[in-house]
């Protein structure tokens, strides 16, 4: 505890605290953040070792989120303990993920583990924005190579003006939701969606943020100067130069010549194996580099050069085929595909496909393929989401699945994963400013996105497949929306070409992946990751006009194939009828135990879903299970009304009147002096008998009480 260091800064009108040397101190490096009342731990730890035969850098990001940290008990019955992270909390790990990934060496082959715990929520403050600091504290501080700091924030516009950090409840009333991280002048990570915002006020929200993350950086470069340990010096292979003996430099020299020989051999023949096959597949790219691949190997064969040293030699050829694209594009505007820099590949779509489904689009984009399915359901089917935050139920849903044979492999089926979360998310984003309210379209609605085929963003093809399949199931958008995929060339000199429909090869080092979803008159979401040192504001106010001309041929392409929901739903969707009740009749309609409504759902079939300001949802794929039931609500909630005559039952006599039930629940009494006018009656049962049907009029409701006043000889 005698290493405890606190640091202090004022973010958005609410203390931003970080405290180091308390917690997790066997980790590379560790903080508590505090934002508000919301605490967040991070850790982070690196492996002694590097890992063998991989060929990526190991990183892994996770963001665990407490109920203990909302005060709150998992509401399952029979588990109680944090499990499987929910979609929330993986989308927030992705998120923090993608802006940390770019800052790190990617030769490295070390294990890095970051871990997000939040320790307290105050429902106020959400918890991903001091996690991002969070993850870039602890890394900073630590010995673990990384070019941070990092910045993360987030911006709302609430009545045409820009908030930072908005609260949860100020978020409701919020245009944008736009979080990004940051470098001191350099956006790395997007994650934003939109109520259909043009692209000059999003930009627009990317100065005002970017101006303001300045201050969380230089706050966090004065941690790091104060507490930050020295970087480990960490080669690709783990072994310093000066490590080596005379025989080891003398082949690592050797293997550099190799190597150059090899480059000069490959450039000769990249026109043909690469750059040769205009609108080739996928498959045919990396068919002719495999081919490509073989030569430069036969040519180090030629050479006696043996198993072990030729891998080693040959581990330069993918990045330096990706330089090689970066710069025929930089260079020449020249693609692998043949296309412009700013075309789209051919684009077609179609609705209908399926039979019984209650609606479905067909979205094509070059090689990338997705079939999405819609299904209406009764307004009960909503998913009910349970996080640390206030419960919250979903009437739209958009799940993505991506198979094997997606991209022409074979690999076993297993649980969805972060990527396909991710992916679905995203689609969901983009499309949920444009659903029609409850009001006008009471069903819950779920889009499940196949992908067929994959070669270049298949989540903006799931958008664009929803907004067909939605329409073709009838549901009545405010507008289509569209997605586009764009890319970026770059080199460290700061040379580059924004791209239009990034597909596989074009997404090497120096690249971006920058989706973009909307309107013809504005954006409703975007994400973007990178693989570069960041985005600069030219980038993106570039990339958001390059991308607008691309969305609008995207949204021509959606609307020739169908314009405007279907008037009429398919008949294997249910219908819905909303009848609007007094609250005070909702006991009645349901009884005693749920007798009442369980009862009408048992000897219809349909569904029944009561909301608390008396808005009466009947589900049913029957129209006679419809008619039967809804008569038989009516009979329940109807209200007795003065002056009019009902054929009641009665069912209790005394001597001053019989209580007659008009219809279910309800009840009057008739007097014994409104028995009969031709005598006065003094023994009722010679009159009435219990069961006994008679016409009776309501002559009286008490106004206070609703007692109702019943006449036979009045009616």
């Amino acid at each position: 505890m005698s290493n405890l260091k606190m640091f202090e800064t004022e973010f958005a009108g609410r203390k931003l605290i970080v405290k180091t040397g308390e917690l997790a101190l066997q980790t590379n490096g560790s903080c508590l953040v505090q934002y508000g009342d919301t605490a967040v731990l991070a850790t982070a730890v690196m492996s002694p070792e590097s890992r063998d035969g991989i060929d990526y850098f190991p990183l892994m990001v996770e963001y665990a989120e407490k109920m203990y940290a909302a005060g709150k008990i998992k509401g399952s019955r029979f588990i109680k303990r944090e499990n499987r992270p929910s979609d929330e909390a993986i989308l927030t790990g992705r998120m923090i993920d993608r802006g940390l990934r770019p800052l790190f060496d990617q030769a490295m082959r070390r294990d890095v583990q970051v871990i997000l715990t939040v320790l307290a929520h105050d429902g106020e403050n959400d918890p991903d924005i001091p996690a991002m600091i969070a993850s870039s504290i602890a890394l900073d501080i630590s010995n673990i190579p990384f070019n941070g700091p990092l910045a993360g924030i987030r911006i709302g516009r609430i009545n045409n003006e820009w908030v930072i950090n908005p609260t949860m409840l100020a978020r409701t009333k919020s245009e944008l939701n736009l979080v990004f991280s940051a470098t001191k002048d350099r956006v790395m990570m997007i994650d934003a969606d939109a109520n259909d915002l043009n692209e000059e006020i999003i930009y627009e929200a990317f100065e005002f943020g970017l101006k303001h993350s300045r201050k969380i950086v230089e706050f966090i470069e004065q941690i790091k100067r104060e507490i930050g340990k020295e970087k480990a010096a960490i080669p690709a292979n783990d072994i310093c130069p000066e490590d080596l003996d005379d025989n080891q430099k003398e082949s690592a020299v050797e293997i550099k010549k190799v190597q150059d020989e090899i480059k000069t051999f490959i450039l000769e023949k990249l026109d043909k194996f690469l750059f040769n096959i205009p609108r080739g597949s996928k498959n045919e790219r990396k068919h002719l580099l495999h081919e490509l691949k073989d030569l430069a190997e036969n040519y180090l064969l030629d050479k006696q050069i043996g198993k072990d040293k030729r891998k080693k030699i040959m581990e330069f050829f993918d990045s330096f085929i990706e330089e090689q694209i970066t710069l025929a594009i930089i260079k020449n505007e020249k693609r692998v595909d043949g296309r412009k820099l700013n075309q789209i590949r051919p684009l077609s779509s179609f609705v209908g496909l399926l039979p019984r489904v209650h609606g479905s689009g067909l979205f094509n984009r070059g090689e990338t393929q997705v079939l999405s399915i819609v299904t209406l359901g009764a307004p009960g089917d909503v998913q009910t989401v349970e996080t640390m935050e206030p419960e919250y139920k979903k009437r739209y849903m958009h799940h993505y699945n991506f198979p094997p044979f997606s991209t022409g492999e074979a690999y076993p089926l297993k649980g969805t994963g972060r990527r396909e979360i991710g992916h679905g998310a995203l689609a969901e984003k983009a499309l949920e400013p444009m659903l029609p309210s409850k009001e006008d379209f009471p069903y819950t609605i779920r889009v499940v996105s196949e992908v067929l085929g994959s070669n270049g963003s298949s989540s903006m093809g799931s958008t664009c497949g929803s907004t067909l399949a939605l329409l073709d199931a009838g549901v009545p958008l405010k507008k289509p929306v569209g997605g586009i995929a764009m890319g970026l060339a770059s080199t460290k000199d700061e040379e580059y070409k924004i791209l239009t429909d990034l597909q596989d090869l074009e997404d090497g080092d120096g690249g971006m992946d920058f989706k973009i979803t909307g309107t013809r008159d504005g954006l409703t979401a975007i994400q973007m990751d990178t693989k570069t040192a960041g985005l600069t504001l030219e980038i993106i106010k570039k990339t958001l006009a390059q991308g607008r001309e691309a969305l609008n041929q995207v949204l021509d392409v959606l609307q020739q194939t169908i314009s405007e929901p279907r008037k009429e739903l398919s008949p294997f969707a249910p219908r819905i009828k909303t009848i609007k009740i007094h609250p005070d009749k909702i006991r009645e309609l349901i009884g005693p135990g749920g007798k009442v409504i369980n009862k009408i759902i048992a000897d219809t079939g349909v569904s029944i879903d009561i909301e608390e300001d008396g808005s009466v949802f009947v589900t049913s794929n029957n129209a006679d299970g419809m008619t039967k039931a809804l008569a038989i609500i009516e009979s329940i909630i109807q209200e007795a009304e003065l002056g009019k005559t009902y054929l009641g039952q009665v069912v209790k006599l005394f001597d001053f009147g019989a209580v007659v039930e008009i219809f279910p629940g309800t009840e009057g009494l008739v007097h014994i002096s409104e028995i009969t006018d031709r005598e006065r009656v003094m023994d009722i049962n010679k009159y009435l008998k219990e069961g006994q049907e008679v016409k009776v009029k309501v002559i009286k409701i008490d106004p206070d009480t609703g007692k109702i006043g019943l006449s036979i000889k009045k009616a």
